[in-house]
């Protein structure tokens, strides 16, 4: 294993844990977050050995972080089930504990969002000091020195970068679903973990009560984005993960018109809906020498906005503009050959993709 990183705090707001306080007569308090990674309840008292009532999971179309390696676990109030009556917007009980641990050699952060006492959801990053023994929450973001990330730098989001992904979706959590669970997983998926009997899916974690009310079809066949291709079905999935939870139905966004979220129950209509909402549909982004602005375009142009911005490194472009400062070079190319498939399918010609050579404007 890789000696710890030296972190170097570039800039950083004060890093204060302030206690909720309730106004309304009747309501429950909100402690404050625990200071300390090890007090909120991921690892054994005094180890970094994860307690045995922490599931570990991963779900089958993560989120591109950089390249950063990525472990995930869920623990759950005991004897409390999540309510998974509506597929895509489960409920999880008061109490319920996420965590994301980012790395690269060793450990970086691990981000933490909690299900408290009043029903809200709340987020906390806790960055790893140099011996690895433990991890201290900074509230407001930072700006980390590391010389294995890319360009040297590595940022951790604050609580309103949190906010901005997470409140976009039917609910909070993102990455344990239904569909991002489902035992059918994707073979072509990016960057997806090998699967683990250790991980949860639907079947062990209904098996073990810990999941209730699951439709009994989603067991006998689980779910699975009904796509025309293996690709499709993979692009489907990487656009789910990486831009599904703010490009929905039902988001803030959805005035936008365009879904990219993909529903465990939705069948070929939720690809449908995506292709709708993105071939030969005219974007709101376009470039300062573009003619026309097409999300995908269908008139043979090759000009599609949405991998453009996928593409670009610079942050007024880019999407997904949090959290991403590399390009997905692999996550571009299968959208750009679903995108071949889709225009070719839809009777349209579509030129090759330009090469995306390095340091080229965009």
């Amino acid at each position: 294993m890789k000696a710890p990183h030296r972190l170097l705090l570039l800039s950083v707001a004060a890093a204060t844990s302030v206690a909720v306080t309730v106004a309304v007569a009747g309501e429950p308090a909100v402690a404050p977050l625990p200071r300390l990674l090890s007090d909120t309840g991921l690892y054994e008292r005094g180890t970094t050995q994860v307690r045995a009532d922490v599931l570990a999971f991963s779900p089958q179309y993560p989120l591109w972080s950089d390249g950063t390696r990525k472990r995930r676990w869920i623990r759950l109030p005991a004897g409390a089930a999540i309510d998974a009556a509506q597929p895509d917007a489960w409920q999880f009980p008061v109490g319920t504990r996420l965590w994301k641990e980012f790395g690269t050699g060793s450990r970086i952060e691990t981000r933490m969002i909690e299900r408290v006492a009043d029903g809200s959801w709340r987020f906390a990053a806790y960055v790893w000091n140099a011996d690895g023994t433990d991890a201290t929450l900074l509230d407001n973001g930072a700006l980390l020195k590391l010389a294995d990330a890319p360009g040297g730098r590595y940022i951790v989001p604050s609580r309103n970068d949190c906010l901005a992904c997470h409140e976009g979706a039917a609910v909070p959590v993102l990455g344990f679903s239904a569909l991002q669970l489902s035992p059918d997983r994707d073979p072509l998926a990016p960057h997806a973990d090998a699967p683990r009997s250790t991980f949860a899916d639907l079947r062990s974690l209904v098996a073990q009560g810990r999941l209730a009310n699951l439709p009994a079809a989603l067991l006998a066949t689980p779910p699975r984005i009904a796509a025309r291709t293996k690709t499709e079905r993979a692009a489907l999935g990487y656009l789910h993960a990486n831009c599904g939870h703010c490009h929905n139905a039902s988001g803030a966004l959805d005035g936008l018109e365009l879904t990219l979220a993909q529903s465990a129950v939705g069948g070929a209509g939720s690809a449908e809906q995506t292709l709708r909402s993105l071939l030969g549909h005219t974007s709101r982004f376009r470039p300062q020498d573009a003619a026309s602005a097409q999300r995908i375009a269908a008139d043979g142009s090759g000009a599609h906005m949405l991998t453009l911005r996928m593409k670009s490194d610079s942050p007024l472009v880019r999407m997904p503009p949090l959290g991403v400062q590399v390009v997905d070079r692999a996550g571009v190319a299968l959208v750009e050959d679903w995108i071949r498939e889709a225009v070719a399918a839809s009777g349209q010609r579509m030129p090759q993709p330009q090469q995306l050579a390095k340091g080229e404007p965009r």
